[in-house]
């Protein structure tokens, strides 16, 4: 018996399809499922960059978004461009896939706006070309944009080879019924043979709105500082994911003042969002504190991958009780050294998921 959850929660899962499929077959799947369909969307990735004065590279790649007949939205199947260790790079790019760059994000976000995503790589940027009153130019197989002063819009470019393999499923937020949505997703992937990837991480978006207020705020941050590593192990971070990391020593320093403590909560994110926050790293808390249109979440970045729905809400339960405790706890409240006593204080977890945390972190101690 799974105990319910009982926080909106956003689930990022990360997938490989087997090879000679690709992430559309499993949104057609999925789609069947729930007597729906799948449609093409375009969505934008960043990826580290070694250029010099520009430490992200954007780009938009090709996805699809899974309705019911009903026209409900029930999951995103998009690429992750840290999916690499399983794929033939020096495969031929699939016939129909491409990819969109260009060194303005602000552009790509005007493609997003302007552009079809069912378009072929020929025709797809042609509005924005009307737009700009130029003309596309093909060279090599890659077309480009530019403005009449030829300077660089974006381009498109085939699909290095089987990065129509990597499926990220990204679910809306979850109010209600975690467990059996999830499994319904993942037993799909299953059927279809898709596997967990070497590189692969489960990313939770824990709706934020309790979290917005300085003091609860201030007890996370203390709550992740002091368990960071012992949560780590508890999960079993996966060692080959990229782009995870602990949060600042700065933040930590600054959430034990008394002058920052005492602050309302829109002055508090004024000063967060001024500091230079990175999304990087093992807990992102970006998204609530710049304010992310729909995405006001905190974002737990370093689960493992997995294929087992149950697994997937364990874990999410083991953060609800953590949440749970900051939101709740008395002033002056302090943390045990070790997590699992954290877990099984019964005066610090007013909490309905207490029981399934502590046998969660039994379990694997």
């Amino acid at each position: 018996m799974i105990k319910p959850l009982n926080w909106k929660i956003g689930f990022e899962i990360e997938l490989l399809a087997p090879r000679g499929a690709s992430r559309q077959d499993l949104a057609d799947a999925i789609a069947r499922k729930f007597g729906g369909y799948s449609k093409r969307c375009f969505y934008l990735q960043s990826e580290p960059s070694a250029v010099p004065g520009k430490p992200v590279f954007e780009n938009l790649v090709l996805g699809f978004d899974v309705y019911t007949a009903a026209h409900q939205f029930v999951v995103k199947c998009v690429d992750d461009l840290t999916i690499r260790h399983d794929l033939d790079r020096g495969a031929e790019g699939r016939e129909g896939w491409y990819r969109i760059l260009s060194d303005d994000v602000r552009f790509l976000r005007l493609i997003m706006a302007r552009c079809d995503p069912a378009a072929d790589k020929h025709s797809v940027l042609a509005p924005i070309a009307e737009l700009f009153k130029t003309r596309l130019r093909v060279e090599n197989g890659i077309v480009r944009v530019a403005d009449i002063m030829s300077s660089p819009i974006a381009l498109v470019a085939p699909l290095p080879g089987e990065r129509e393999r990597p499926c990220e499923l990204i679910t809306p937020p979850i109010e209600a019924q975690h467990f059996s949505r999830l499994k319904e997703l993942l037993d799909t992937a299953t059927e279809l043979g898709f596997s967990v990837p070497h590189e692969a991480a489960i990313h939770m978006h824990f709706d934020a709105e309790r979290l917005c207020n300085t003091e609860v705020f201030c007890r996370l941050i203390q709550v992740l500082q002091k368990y960071h590593t012992q949560i780590r192990n508890a999960v079993g971070t996966n060692i080959n994911c990229v782009r995870l990391g602990k949060l600042p020593n700065w933040l930590f320093k600054v959430t034990k003042k008394k002058e920052f403590k005492n602050l309302n909560w829109a002055d508090a994110r004024e000063y967060l969002a001024d500091r230079g926050l990175s999304k990087y790293c093992d807990f992102n808390i970006m998204n609530f504190v710049y304010q992310v249109p729909g995405k006001s979440t905190f974002e737990v970045r370093l689960f493992p991958g997995s294929l087992d729905a149950r697994e997937v809400v364990e874990n999410a339960h083991q953060f609800e009780t953590i949440l749970n405790w900051c939101v709740n706890a008395s002033k002056g409240n302090r943390l045990p050294a070790n997590l699992t006593v954290f877990l099984n204080s019964e005066d610090k977890l007013i909490n309905s998921s207490h029981g399934n945390a502590v046998r969660w972190f039994n379990k694997r101690f």
